[in-house]
């Protein structure tokens, strides 16, 4: 905890806590904005799910995560070039795990934000109700499968820098979009981690499809669909995280610093 804490101390004063903070805010009014221009309708609730949810698992998170990681290695890499971490007393292993958990619960704190003041606005300014278990359950989902995107970007980001970090976020904003939030990835999102946060998030969705008096679950529960989708996805995310942070932290304990100026 007093690694964590002290990982939490440095972001003081930077771009990180803006991030966190602000920006889910920003986004959960704009997404609020546009449909109190578009007018309420009996499935504004399923149409706000897919929009808030497709566009930031697709777009916000791949993105988002790119920049975080790559700020966060940034950050040390400008403290002496990494001489902090290099001649710290504390074990590598632990300086590393520090970093991947501080990540997270950043993300982890956005997300949870950005959907809590999407159902606040919601019904303050348009008297909207949202189904708060189905849209929660749609947040943690998106939570663990950004999880290998972090240790993945981590690594990167100390290995190659922060460009290398936010480049491959923005070609995995672009899977995201092409191959989780569309049709064209039905067939292989398994395999392609940027896909996973959308693809998760998107399956509580269709809770929301129950209607009153309905003899039958919607035709993608009673089919096994969604389980089907959610058991493949939380194991292929698994098996991704599990080996991005063994490798990572393998890496991370011969790693001795980026000779960024020979």
């Amino acid at each position: 905890m007093k690694i964590l804490y002290a990982e939490w101390l440095k972001t003081k004063r930077t771009a990180v806590r803006l991030l966190t903070f602000c920006m889910p805010v920003v986004y959960a009014a704009i997404i609020v904005g546009y449909f109190a221009l578009r007018g309420i309708d009996k499935h504004a609730q399923i149409l706000v799910f897919q929009a808030f949810f497709e566009v930031w698992a697709a777009c916000v998170i791949p993105l988002g995560i790119g920049v975080l990681s790559g700020l966060i290695v940034h950050y040390e890499e400008l403290a002496g070039n990494f001489n902090g971490l290099l001649i710290s007393k504390v074990s590598r292993y632990r300086l590393y795990w520090s970093k991947f958990v501080l990540s997270v619960l950043i993300m982890t704190a956005s997300t949870l934000i950005a959907t809590i003041a999407l159902g606040v606005g919601l019904d303050v300014f348009l008297g909207v109700s949202i189904g708060w278990p189905i849209f929660i359950a749609a947040s943690i989902l998106a939570i663990i499968g950004m999880f290998p995107l972090l240790a993945l970007h981590l690594w990167a980001g100390f290995k190659w820098g922060m460009g290398a970090s936010i480049g491959t976020s923005i070609g995995g904003l672009l899977m995201a979009a092409l191959m989780g939030a569309t049709s064209l990835g039905d067939k292989i999102w398994q395999f392609i981690p940027w896909t996973w946060p959308v693809r998760l998030a998107i399956l509580p969705g269709a809770y929301l499809q129950y209607a009153e008096n309905m003899q039958f679950p919607p035709e993608l529960i009673s089919s096994g669909y969604v389980l089907n989708q959610l058991v493949g996805g939380l194991a292929a995310s698994s098996l991704c995280l599990i080996a991005a942070l063994i490798g990572g932290i393998i890496w991370f304990n011969r790693w001795e610093g980026r000779k960024s100026y020979d």
